[in-house]
């Protein structure tokens, strides 16, 4: 473990940020027991560890050396509302694998927001408006392996 050189610290308030965020998240790895949803607060908050893609497609090497995962949060302000499909609540150890998160404005500003996870699970955030934070915690970790779709391999690493 050590400590991540340039800590990435995104900010999104409408669909295309959003996007950039999801794509900085793509096959981020999340605990269950890492997501926290604040009623009272109108906060949503997840800690994840998430593949870093731009040190992997800066590297000169395909050693496994050069991938690395970077303990990150992502937060949503204003949230009305927090529903669950497809995701096992009580198993707190249950690894996720996020594949996208996306934004859709229903009635100017709110919206909803989506988050995708590998296996079908599924979060959805009604928000008043969207104010998102995603940011590096400081921890740096080596990855096994990048994460690859199209060989079917294994995303757990």
């Amino acid at each position: 473990m050590s400590a991540c050189v340039d800590e990435l610290k995104l900010v999104a308030l409408d669909k295309d940020d959003v996007a950039v965020v999801s794509a900085h998240l793509q096959d981020a790895l999340v605990k269950v027991a890492d997501i926290f949803w604040q009623p009272r607060e109108h906060r949503f908050v997840m800690a994840l560890n998430r593949f870093d893609w731009i040190s992997a497609a800066e590297a000169k090497s395909h050693d496994k050396a050069d991938y690395r995962r970077c303990r990150t949060a992502l937060r949503f302000e204003r949230v009305l509302a927090c529903k669950c499909r497809g995701l096992d609540q009580m198993n707190k150890d249950a690894r996720l694998n996020l594949l996208a998160v996306e934004f859709a404005e229903s009635d100017s500003p709110a919206g909803v927001v989506t988050l995708t996870f590998s296996g079908g699970g599924v979060l959805r955030l009604e928000v008043e408006c969207l104010e998102a934070e995603l940011a590096d915690l400081g921890e740096v970790f080596t990855a096994e392996l990048r994460p690859d779709h199209f060989t079917g391999g294994p995303l757990t690493t």
